[in-house]
């Protein structure tokens, strides 16, 4: 005589999620390197938007002058770098928190479309790097007039 097995179809659905929550809590709650430290994996974080004229980029630098800050454009790349410094000699032992980082930055994004390099403004006020990139007369939207013809 043979024995009926039940097909239950969220069986392998389930074993799936139980393997995909596992993967998450070993990967993001702990990353595999073990946590960082203030020196490293120092990484800049941008908005940048799309206007009709030029792409902007936008980045939070708090603690840095505008001659602290390096941005150059090759090509379709941009890449911003700088450096912030500990102004307080504390020694290492005596920190209870140390939560803000130290140590040089930089970080490079593909530009989605052509832009005048030449013509490239960087505004730095209360510690917000504004940059302004316009575009290239070509990426440029343009409008087309439509023209009616009368019937015949």
């Amino acid at each position: 005589m043979t024995n009926l097995v039940r097909w239950e179809p969220f069986r392998d659905l389930i074993s799936l999620r139980e393997a995909m929550n596992r993967l998450f809590e070993e990967s993001v709650v702990q990353p595999a390197g073990g946590w960082l430290t203030p020196m490293q994996g120092a990484t800049l974080a941008v908005d940048m938007y799309e206007t009709d004229d030029a792409i902007v980029v936008k980045s939070a630098l708090p603690g840095l002058n505008a001659d602290d800050v390096n941005i150059s454009i090759t090509a379709d790349t941009l890449t911003i770098k700088g450096e912030t410094k500990a102004e307080e000699e504390i020694q290492e032992e005596n920190y209870i928190c140390r939560e803000q980082r130290y140590g040089s930055f930089s970080r490079t994004l593909p530009i989605p479309v052509s832009v005048v390099a030449d013509e490239a403004e960087a505004e730095f006020e209360n510690g917000i790097l504004t940059l302004t990139l316009p575009k290239a007369e070509e990426v440029k939207p343009k409008a087309i007039q439509v023209k009616a013809k009368g019937k015949k």
